[in-house]
């Protein structure tokens, strides 16, 4: 049985890493009675899959992970036995089974949606985001190789905020495979320090639907 479980990832697990939400969904299970399958091999492991990872200090509303299980249950079981073990800072909102043969999640995502939200004012905010969309190219770095972050930004724009309140940008980034945009890299362009803003994810959006 194969399912597809929606979560938040909510303040109290801001700091957890990639690899520790990984293993905080294999201990909720095994504490759920809900037993997972294992991959063949030498080192089997659970069969766990999550669309993409959710960097250290940021938040989710629309995570999404697939599970395999050994046993057939009604999708309402598992959503029981599963809200009596979460930790704080992941919460259900949906769980539906899914097909067997269907690709992996990473394999389908196609971009990001992020609500940005500035933790100081910045002057001049519209002309900056502006300016980042005229340019033809944005060079930048990672791991020591250079590429353009310009075509990974598909939407870059200002949320309409009440007066006194902290400016929030809007933004859709490419996640395919080797052509991955990232939010801190964004601030980086408009020259704002991705430390005094904070980062969550709304959306995750798939080439098809399982």
């Amino acid at each position: 049985m194969r399912i597809r479980i929606t979560f938040a990832k909510t303040e109290d697990m801001r700091f957890t890493s990639h690899l520790d939400l990984h293993r905080a969904w294999e201990r909720t299970f095994r504490r759920a009675g809900l037993p997972l399958a294992y991959t063949q091999g030498f080192s089997p492991h659970p069969r766990l899959n999550l669309a993409s990872a959710l960097p250290l200090g940021f938040t989710g509303e629309a995570e999404v992970i697939d599970a395999w299980l050994e046993i057939d249950l009604q999708e309402s079981q598992v959503l029981d036995r599963l809200q009596s073990t979460l930790p704080p800072g992941i919460m259900v909102k949906s769980i539906i089974e899914v097909d067997q043969t269907l690709p992996s999640l990473q394999s389908i995502l196609i971009s990001n949606e992020y609500v940005i939200t500035l933790l100081e004012p910045v002057n001049g905010l519209q002309q900056k985001v502006a300016d980042l969309l005229s340019s033809s190219s944005i060079l930048r770095e990672r791991r020591g190789k250079s590429y353009d972050l310009r075509p990974l930004i598909l939407v870059l724009n200002l949320i309409e905020t009440l007066p006194g309140a902290l400016q929030k940008l809007l933004a859709q980034l490419s996640a395919r495979e080797g052509a991955t945009g990232r939010p801190e890299e964004v601030l980086e362009a408009l020259g704002i320090q991705p430390t005094r803003a904070r980062v969550h994810r709304t959306r995750l959006i798939f080439s098809e639907v399982g």
